[in-house]
C-alpha cells in the first residue's frame, strides 16, 4: 500500500512565459520576460526597454505550446499525469494591464488548454501571475510599487475566475512571490525597475520599493482569495514560495543566529503574512533597521488577515549553508548564494543537490502552518546529450528524482500532508533565470537551442518511462 494518498496530485509543472510563445499573436502584449535577452550560465541576460534586432529574445517563441499543447498534453496523459501546473499570460488577456475587458482570443486559448487538461483526465493548477507581469505596467508605475496594480490584478483576477468556472479548481496567486525580498526578484516578481536597461544583475537595488510592492501583492493576494471564497466557494487558493532552506554553516552561535535570520526573511517572512493572515514580529526590527516605511491604506491589515490561503505551496530544489565566517567558500543557486556545504555535491549549474534536505522542509513548513502542502517545482536542471542512439539517456534525473521522492514519503510518514508533486519544465523550456535552453529539466526534450534553432520536435527522455511508472505505482516503485 502506497504511503501516499490515493488522490495525490502527481503530475508536472511549467510557465506561460518561459514555454509558450506566441509572444504577439492575437494581440498579446509584451510581458517582462518578453523584453528579456537570452544569456548563459556565465552571462547575464538583458531587459531592453524596446525591442532590439540584433538580439535574441527567448520568450518569443520558446517551445512553442501555443501551437504544441495538444501533443504536449497528450503526452502528460501518457505519463500519467493527474494534475498539470501551467499558467495564464497576463499580457494575453490584458495587453497593457489596464484594459477594462480581456482579449477573446486569449481567453479562447486557455478553454482549449483546460478543456485539452479535462479530456485526458488532468487537472489544471494555474499559477495567475508566475514572472509575466505587463511591461507597460512597468514603464508607467513601477510595477507594483504602485498601488495601482491591485486594481489592475484584481479586474484579471475577476475575469478568469468566471471564464474557467468548472474547469480550475486550485489557483496560486503569485508565483515564488519571496523572489521580491531579493534585488534579483525587481526583474521577476515586483517588476521595480521603471527606466532600466542592461544586465538582470546590474539592476538597481531600491529596498524599500521592492518592500512597498511586496506589500501590495500581499493585498492583492488576499483581495483574490476573499473574492474567489465569496464568488467560488469551490474554489482552493493556495500560495507559492521559493524555499531556500538554509542550515548554520558552523555550530557557532553567531552563525545560528544568522542562519535564523536568514530563514526568518527569505522563507517565513511572505508565508507569514498569506497563511497567518499578518506580518512576522520580526519583520519590524528587519524594517527599521533597512530604513524601510510600509505606506498601507486603511483596511490593507484586515483584508490581508482575512485573505489567507487554503493550502501551501512551494518550490524546492537546493539547500545552502549560511556563515558569519569570511573564509568560508561561496556557491550559487537558485536566487540566492550561500556557503558551500561540504556534505552536498551540486548540479552542472552549481546548485546544491540536498534530497534529505527536502523532508526537513516539508516537517518545517507543516510544523508551522498545518495546512495541505504541494511541492509545485523541483528538479535537475542539467547539460542533457544525446546518445549514439540519438536519445537522452537522463540517469542523473532519474536519480535526482527518486532520491526527493523518498524523502517526500519519508515526510508523510511523519505525518505531514501532502497533497500532490509536479516536478519542474516537466518538457524543456527556458530558464527564467538566465534564458537560456540548455539547461533542461524536462522529460521530454526539445529540439530547441540557444542560438534560437531547432525544430521544435519533442522526444522521450529515458525519465519518462520512469516517471510514468512512479505514477502507476503512487510513488511506490522508484526503481
Amino acid at each position: 500500500m502506497s504511503v501516499f494518498r490515493d488522490d495525490f496530485l502527481w503530475g508536472g509543472a511549467c510557465a506561460a512565459n518561459q514555454f509558450e510563445g506566441a509572444w504577439d499573436v492575437d494581440g498579446k502584449g509584451p510581458s517582462v520576460p518578453d523584453m528579456c535577452t537570452n544569456g548563459s550560465h556565465t552571462e547575464p541576460k538583458w531587459v531592453t526597454r524596446t525591442i532590439r534586432p540584433d538580439r535574441l529574445y527567448p520568450s518569443h517563441e520558446a517551445i512553442d505550446f501555443y501551437h504544441h499543447y495538444e501533443e504536449d498534453i497528450a503526452l502528460f496523459a501518457e505519463m500519467g499525469f493527474k494534475v498539470f501546473r501551467t499558467s495564464i499570460n497576463w499580457t494575453r488577456l490584458f495587453p497593457t494591464g489596464e484594459e477594462a475587458e480581456p482579449l477573446e482570443a486569449g481567453l479562447a486559448f486557455y478553454d482549449r488548454v483546460f478543456d485539452c487538461c479535462k479530456a485526458h483526465g488532468i487537472e489544471p493548477l494555474v499559477t495567475i501571475s508566475h514572472y509575466e507581469l505587463p511591461f507597460a505596467l512597468v514603464e508607467k508605475y513601477n510595477g507594483w510599487a504602485g498601488r495601482e496594480l491591485i486594481g489592475f490584478y484584481m479586474n484579471y483576477c475577476k475575469a478568469i475566475f468566471a471564464r474557467y468556472r468548472g474547469k480550475v479548481k486550485y489557483w496560486l496567486t503569485f508565483n515564488e512571490i519571496n523572489c521580491g525580498t531579493m534585488p534579483f526578484g525587481s526583474i521577476l516578481g515586483t517588476g521595480t525597475f521603471q527606466g532600466f536597461e542592461g544586465p538582470t544583475n546590474e539592476v538597481p537595488d531600491n529596498e524599500q520599493e521592492r518592500y512597498q510592492a511586496l506589500h501590495h501583492q500581499f493585498v492583492a493576494s488576499a483581495q483574490a482569495v476573499l473574492y474567489a471564497h465569496e464568488h467560488y466557494p469551490e474554489y482552493k487558493m493556495g500560495n507559492m514560495i521559493c524555499f531556500i532552506t538554509s542550515y548554520p554553516y558552523t555550530c557557532d552561535p553567531a552563525d545560528m543566529v544568522a542562519n535564523q535570520q536568514q530563514m526568518n526573511m527569505m522563507n517565513w517572512f511572505c508565508s507569514d503574512v498569506q497563511v497567518r493572515g499578518e506580518y512576522p514580529y520580526f519583520a519590524k526590527r528587519f524594517f527599521a533597521e533597512h530604513g524601510i516605511t510600509i505606506k498601507m491604506e486603511p483596511g490593507d491589515l484586515e483584508t490581508i488577515k482575512k485573505g489567507t490561503v487554503d493550502f501551501y505551496t512551494f518550490s524546492y530544489y537546493m539547500s545552502n549553508c549560511t556563515t558569519t565566517h569570511k573564509d568560508a567558500e561561496a556557491v550559487g543557486g537558485n536566487i540566492g548564494r550561500g556557503a558551500k556545504n561540504p556534505y552536498l555535491k551540486a548540479s552542472d549549474w552549481g546548485w546544491q543537490i540536498d534530497p534529505v534536505g527536502l523532508r526537513y522542509t516539508l516537517n518545517e513548513i507543516y510544523g508551522r502552518y498545518r495546512i495541505p502542502l504541494m511541492v509545485v517545482e523541483n528538479g535537475l536542471g542539467a547539460y542533457d546529450e544525446k546518445g549514439p542512439d540519438g536519445k537522452v539517456h537522463d540517469s542523473y534525473r532519474i536519480d535526482y528524482l527518486r532520491q526527493h521522492i523518498e524523502q517526500m514519503r519519508e515526510a508523510v510518514k511523519d505525518g505531514v500532508d501532502l497533497m500532490g508533486y509536479t516536478p519542474w519544465g516537466c518538457i524543456d523550456l527556458v530558464s527564467a533565470s538566465t534564458g537560456e535552453m540548455a539547461k533542461r529539466y524536462g522529460f521530454i526534450y526539445v529540439n530547441k537551442f540557444d542560438d534560437g534553432t531547432g525544430d521544435l520536435t519533442r522526444e522521450k527522455k529515458d525519465s519518462f518511462d520512469w516517471y510514468k511508472k512512479v505514477i502507476a505505482t503512487n510513488g511506490e516503485d522508484l526503481g
